[in-house]
């Protein structure tokens, strides 16, 4: 590719978007909100493909095969084909955001779908980061789903899911990656930037850990990034690193929960990405006496969304007659805005 990527690879909720915030402020990276590009171009071919679409797209992933086949050179023309859709359009998106060499997508998703983009990005660099799955799990269920675990786990199991798949990307050794831990970027900042740095082949910039002075939020196009914690900051912080310790030692039936879901990962992937069984419960066996339960977050206009959304959702899935209500009520938008 003509276009130098740089991926940020992580489970969402585990500081990608502070990260992207600290790369999007060096003055060679031109980072910006989720794109989401790749998701549905890797499950649009033949080696990966959705659930459901609005066409056959079990036939469609078939037909394909046959067609590649008959390829010059068969599947490495089908990723040249994907690598340039993507060449053009994060080397136009470079041009109309001022030019600069890097163009960096930070994209939770991706963690997903990492064999494909070791097949269209084979030159692309990639900063993985991880965090404590308990950790990264408890932002995911207070961000979006008002601090139910039960209810973000059915909807989104992010340990079962990321766990896995971070792990091997880490384990191969036919794509370089380098690989950071939240807990100790956010302890070290200025070390671990300067190895990223290292790695992406550009120089440290000490000013670019400071993230929230380089860079005004009302400047920067709004995305589906961290919809609260990175806001709060000017620059990395460890104050969120031990926070699920203290909800799951006041909140048993949270505890249990986080208990069963860890018990279906495996041991060694834990271990790859840098928290093995053996120490992965020890913030939690540090709490001693009683612990105060954390206090309730400040009540405003996203949480108070948050809350409706999950009361809703809630309701649609056990009332068929809201299902209905809901229906009508798409019907009825559909139709005044149809032209």
């Amino acid at each position: 590719m003509s276009v130098r990527m740089l991926f940020v690879i992580g489970a969402p909720r585990s500081g990608t978007t502070m990260l992207e915030r600290m790369l999007s402020s060096h003055s060679m990276v031109q980072g910006g909100p989720e794109p989401h590009l790749l998701t549905p171009l890797a499950h649009l071919g033949p080696w990966d493909k959705v659930d459901k679409a609005p066409y056959d797209h079990v036939l469609a992933a078939e037909s394909q095969k046959l067609f590649i086949d008959q390829l010059p050179n068969k599947e490495q023309d089908y990723w040249d084909a994907c690598r340039a859709y993507c060449d053009v359009i994060y080397g136009r998106y470079l041009e109309a955001t001022g030019g600069l060499p890097i163009c960096l997508d930070k994209t939770p998703a991706y963690g997903l779908i990492l064999p494909f983009m070791q097949k269209v990005f084979p030159d692309g660099k990639f900063v993985v980061l991880t965090r404590h799955p308990l950790a990264m799990f408890s932002s995911f269920a207070n961000s979006f789903f008002d601090g139910d675990y039960q209810v973000a786990n059915d909807f989104n199991p992010l340990i079962n899911r990321y766990v896995p798949a971070l792990a091997a990307f880490i384990r191969q050794h036919e794509t370089p990656f380098i690989h950071v831990r939240y807990e100790d970027l956010v302890k070290d900042p200025e070390s671990w930037f300067e190895k990223i740095c290292d790695y992406i082949e550009i120089p440290f910039e000490q000013d670019a850990i400071d993230y929230g002075n380089k860079q005004k939020e009302e400047e920067r196009p709004q995305g589906l990034g961290d919809p609260i914690g990175v806001k709060q900051h000017t620059r990395p912080t460890t104050k969120s690193v031990k926070k699920w310790a203290q909800e799951l030692a006041t909140d048993p039936a949270k505890l249990a929960l986080m208990q069963r879901v860890i018990s279906q990962v495996d041991p060694a992937d834990l271990e790859t990405l840098g928290y093995p069984i053996d120490t992965l419960w020890k913030p939690l066996e540090e709490m001693e006496g009683d612990v105060a339960p954390l206090p309730k977050p400040k009540m405003d206009r996203y949480r108070l969304q948050r809350k409706a959304i999950v009361h809703l959702r809630g309701r649609a899935q056990k009332s068929e007659a809201f299902r209905n209500l809901l229906k009508k009520m798409r019907l009825a938008t559909d139709v005044l805005l149809r032209e």
